[in-house]
């Protein structure tokens, strides 16, 4: 019995660890429909495309070249921001989260 309990909560601490909130600082925000587009140089990807392009999705492209998308709630914070800010171009935020796959559920969003 007590082999149980201690695989029971070993399984609930790796389990716990894999939900660890992380965060991405200065990282370029594109939109899903774009990101083929402008990935080789996503500064030049302008907030009225951005904006145009809202209905797809947003996420981020890493250091390493990854795109991970950005889940509904992140999504409502990216375009409430692209909405709010005067920048043109050069799409920058520092995002928190939690990496889910190839996606990040999305608690705090703030552009550069």
């Amino acid at each position: 019995m007590k082999v149980k309990t201690v695989l029971i909560a070993c399984a609930a601490m790796a389990a716990s660890l894999a939900l660890t909130a992380e965060t991405w600082k200065n990282v370029s925000v594109v939109d899903s429909q774009c990101l083929d587009k402008v990935k080789a140089n996503p500064d030049k990807h302008t907030t009225k495309c951005s904006l145009a392009c809202a209905d797809q999705g947003y996420g981020i492209i890493t250091s390493d070249g990854t795109f991970l998308k950005f889940d509904d709630a992140g999504n409502a914070k990216a375009k409430a921001a692209f909405e709010a800010t005067k920048k043109t171009d050069h799409l920058r935020a520092d995002v928190e989260g939690t990496k889910d796959g190839d996606g990040i559920k999305v608690t705090s969003f703030k552009l550069d």
